[in-house]
């Protein structure tokens, strides 16, 4: 069993930037792929970026490539999406999530994903 629990959501002007943080309980967290992904309202939840259980493998979405950075501290259970640039567009609820993996392979399918945090919402104004 894991808990997901987010952080770092806010408001903040285009342009500008914040870190996520994805702090999980277990101590079997190396062992998980894990992945952001928002959901904005009307609209369905999409991958955001996904790291191997290791950091060795990344994955981010077309939208967000370049100006999103997704990283991990398996010491500290931590899992981070530091954002810059930030647009409208962003705006949406973020969800950290977990995927139990023996491999490096990483998931961009939300229903591959075993636990979910209860998300962070990220406001960028214009």
């Amino acid at each position: 069993q894991v808990q997901l629990v987010e952080s770092g959501g806010g408001l903040v002007q285009a342009g500008g930037s914040l870190r996520l943080s994805c702090a999980a309980s277990g101590r079997t967290f190396s062992s998980y792929g894990m992945g952001w992904f928002r959901q904005a309202p009307g609209k369905e939840r999409e991958f955001v970026a996904a790291i191997s259980w290791s950091g060795g493998i990344t994955r981010y979405a077309a939208s967000v490539k370049g100006r999103f950075t997704i990283s991990r501290d398996n010491a500290k259970n931590l899992v981070y999406l530091q954002m810059n640039s930030l647009k409208p567009e962003d705006t949406a609820v973020y969800y950290c999530a977990a995927r139990a993996s023996l491999s490096e392979a990483v998931s961009i399918t939300p229903r591959t994903y075993d636990y979910w945090g209860q998300g962070t919402q990220v406001t960028v104004s214009s």
